[in-house]
């Protein structure tokens, strides 16, 4: 039986709500019915380029209406979508070009140097179109389009990992896994709903940003509010003001950014009625900070762009900050420990592995990472876990990036999350470091909220604070002071350029 994702979500919404607002942009907006001309116009239009079926486009445009017509418009037509993140350089454009071997990539104009150099190196690449160039595409294409007779189980889309532990792979999901993230996730757990606005500071690019601002209010006919620019303090504070969204999903370190910028709106400015968090551990103190200062709950969960969205999520009057809350059903979750035995016991630390519906297929030619990431029907997560007696699940920091201190398991999150509750902390980091006996150590790297001194005093507070937060063998025997944490651009913080 014949099945488009494309053509589930957009035409769900046009009986009764196509003159409804589908997505508000810095410079326009769309209705649903525009919508769903628009992504006709892009099917025509990619068709007219030459591209066929089951060929790759690659997509490197910041976040307008252009952005989910295109990407709809690909699907409809059956041909596979490549979002890329708009923040690399150029040899990461030529890898992720050449590895997907994309026909055509479509650009915002301020990346339009950056991409006309890289297009030398990529022999598969045929087109480079700029987003001026793509309206006038659209403009001279066709309004009605022939969906192509995909199948759930056909390829659909790419997104590449984004490298928070090293060179990105090519995931491939299929037509059957958007719609199932909303159906699993977005109604009964998050619990969108047609009269929400939504706005998410992560961007379309990133599996969070793709989910929230683009599968979740369509299956639903909400409103998305898009940004193009960087989501600064500012930037976000204007949307949430002008724009009242009542859903927003951000990350910890925006978060955080948020909670500290002097220019935080007042209550009454804003709209909101739900908050979630993903990319990393949301601290505690940074969501009962934001619950005290909007009334709002952050809904903290993790996901992955292997899974494509959130499979363990805390839930709207059930938060436990400090927590990644509770498997949301559809999937299953186990935790393995290092025999490669199922860990029964509340407490006990275990690498998490996830069932479900959505998990993606493979990485494109990576058979040995695939092979070991993709066992049967259980995702390895490269992630720690523990759980409670109550089933609430905690991070335990990344598999590889764990450390073992005096032949115990010690948790960088866990240091971090000491380190930042000191007043004179804004973010930290924790890698392992080899002492003067070729021991591993916790070694800090910390971010100092403005006006704060960095100085041996202050190095000792720090490392005094630890001690009292946690078992002493825990705190960090050396911590350096730096300006910023390096973070993919969807937020992570990348600690194996810190250990480096």
């Amino acid at each position: 039986m014949n099945y488009n994702a494309a053509v589930d979500l957009v035409e769900r919404n046009l009986a009764t709500r196509g003159a409804k607002l589908a997505y508000i942009d810095d410079t326009e907006s769309m209705t649903y019915a525009q919508l769903a001309e628009r992504v006709d116009r892009a099917a025509n239009a990619l068709l007219s380029l030459g591209i066929k079926r089951e060929q790759r486009i690659a997509i490197a445009m910041h976040d307008t209406c252009d952005w989910p017509a295109l990407f709809l418009g690909a699907i409809k037509a059956g041909i596979v979508p490549v979002a890329l993140n708009t923040l690399l350089t150029q040899p990461d454009y030529e890898y992720q070009l050449r590895d997907s071997r994309s026909r055509a990539v479509f650009v915002s104009a301020p990346l339009a140097e950056v991409f006309q150099r890289a297009r030398a190196n990529c022999p598969d690449l045929e087109h480079l179109v700029l987003q001026g160039e793509l309206r006038n595409l659209l403009a001279k294409s066709a309004p009605k389009a022939q969906a192509a007779p995909t199948q759930r189980d056909d390829m659909c889309f790419w997104l590449y990992s984004s490298g928070s532990t090293g060179a990105p792979k090519g995931t491939v999901h299929l037509h059957s896994h958007l719609v199932a993230t909303a159906d699993l996730y977005a109604r009964p757990v998050l619990g969108i709903r047609e009269s929400d606005i939504v706005f998410s500071a992560a961007k379309l690019f990133f599996a969070y940003g793709l989910g929230n601002a683009l599968t979740f209010p369509l299956s639903v006919g909400a409103t998305t509010v898009l940004m193009a620019e960087r989501p600064t303090p500012d930037a976000v504070f204007k949307r949430l003001v002008e724009k009242r969204p009542t859903i927003f999903y951000g990350v910890p370190t925006l978060y955080a950014a948020l909670l500290v910028s002097p220019a935080f709106p007042k209550r009454e400015q804003i709209a909101l009625r739900v908050c979630t968090s993903a990319g990393e551990a949301l601290p505690a103190n940074l969501g009962q900070s934001w619950t005290e200062r909007t009334g709002t709950e952050i809904l903290d969960g993790i996901g992955s762009t292997e899974m494509l969205h959130i499979f363990i999520s805390n839930r709207p009057g059930e938060v436990r900050y400090g927590t990644t809350g509770k498997p949301v059903p559809g999937y299953e979750v186990r935790l393995i420990d290092d025999n490669g035995n199922v860990i029964a016991k509340p407490g006990e630390l275990g690498e998490l592995q996830i069932s479900g519906p959505t998990s993606a297929i493979m990485y494109w030619s990576q058979r040995e990472k695939t092979k070991n990431t993709f066992q049967g029907p259980w995702t390895r997560s490269g992630d720690k876990y523990s759980f409670d007696k109550d089933g609430y699940y905690t991070y335990g920091g990344r598999s590889d990036d764990m450390l073992k201190v005096s032949g115990i398991y010690v948790s960088p999150v866990e240091v971090e999350a000491a380190l930042v509750t000191h007043e004179a902390v804004l973010e930290a980091a924790v890698v392992g470091a080899q002492d003067e006996a070729h021991l591993v150590k916790p070694k800090a790297f910390v971010v100092l909220k403005p006006g704060q001194k960095a100085d041996a005093k202050l190095t000792a507070a720090l490392q005094q604070h630890v001690k009292q937060k946690l078992a002493p063998y825990k705190y960090p025997r050396w911590i350096e002071f730096i300006p910023e944490l390096p973070k993919t651009a969807t937020g992570k913080i990348q600690r194996f350029k810190l250990r480096t």
